[in-house]
């Protein structure tokens, strides 16, 4: 199992936060540093700094010679699929092969009316979503592409340099529910999965075999590879943790026990809790366990998690 720190740029980093994060994560047995793909926060952030994800994991692969650097996931709306298909190759040509390319349907409409993106319904975002990931495979994989499509269209495009990763960098497919059209959307055209932020072990039993079972009838012979984000928080012991959740519950202002059930879901406990989930998505199959800490505490958390957690793993 590999592991990654995800970043919300839509939370407020200087690159100088990010480029820290990126370090002690490397020092912490973290092989890649990961970043969900959004413009604003909510119509207030006037104070929040947002870089754009593409030009933060440019420079992070520059300066850092060992990250890895990932999307979770890049919103297919906001780039037309062969700019997606340009940009993600000159990354890891310019990275030597880094790059790990997570793309999603999107959903924040906030952010589609603010910077006058057309917000279509859930399945015309999954219809384009499909037909997106068919052009950049084939605009990495062929000398010229076409692609004649309901939403998308391309004619003998020619696009070089290509991937360094060969034949090309994984695919995740992003989905924050597993539903049955994402699913059969993986299984037909994804490399791989990612689940994010709060699924049992046996929630993801559940979507995995369902994944399985589609990918068999679509007739590929090739694995879906699979990950999940975690909302992570690691205590030092038991006490600690109590109080984490009494403080949670009071500051969102839900009831402690519904609060309690949250948290359970996620990737919240003591090195030894954490230790023993992480085991059972191992078990499942997982092969890239991704993981988003409490903001502003990173450091402090990467430190444990790597100093605690992931030697016993």
């Amino acid at each position: 199992m590999e592991f990654g720190i995800q970043i919300e740029p839509q939370f407020g980093f200087d690159y100088e936060d990010i480029s820290r994060i990126a370090l002690k994560g490397l020092d912490n047995r973290f092989s890649t540093v990961w970043f969900s793909d959004h413009f604003m926060l909510d119509g207030n952030s006037t104070d929040k700094v947002l870089l754009d994800p593409w030009l933060v994991m440019t420079a992070l692969v520059t300066e850092i010679p060992d990250i890895r650097v990932g999307s979770l996931v890049f919103c297919n709306s906001y780039r037309n699929p062969a700019l997606h298909a340009k940009m993600a190759a000159t990354l890891d040509v310019l990275s030597g092969g880094r790059l790990e390319f997570g793309i999603g349907a999107g959903w924040k409409k906030l952010e589609y009316g603010a910077y006058g993106y057309d917000f279509p319904d859930d399945m015309i975002r999954i219809e384009q979503l499909a037909e997106s990931i068919q052009i950049i495979r084939s605009i990495w994989s062929e000398d010229k592409a076409s692609f004649d499509g309901k939403h998308y269209k391309i004619k003998e495009l020619v696009s070089f340099p290509k991937p360094v990763q060969k034949p090309h960098p994984t695919i995740w497919v992003g989905t924050m529910y597993g539903k049955q059209h994402m699913l059969k959307l993986t299984a037909k055209h994804g490399d791989g999965i990612n689940l994010a932020w709060a699924f049992t072990p046996k929630q993801l039993d559940s979507i995995f075999s369902k994944l399985e079972v589609y990918r068999k009838e679509y007739g590929r012979s090739k694995e879906i590879k699979k990950s999940v984000g975690f909302w992570t928080h690691v205590f030092e012991n038991e006490e600690d943790m109590e109080k984490g959740i009494i403080e949670g519950a009071k500051k969102r202002n839900i009831p402690l026990e519904k609060y309690r059930e949250r948290v359970s879901s996620s990737m919240w406990g003591t090195p030894k809790i954490i230790i023993k989930k992480l085991e059972a998505y191992r078990d499942l199959g997982v092969s890239h366990s991704i993981f988003m800490f409490p903001h502003q505490e990173e450091l402090k958390q990467i430190e444990l998690f790597g100093s605690k957690v992931l030697p016993k793993l």
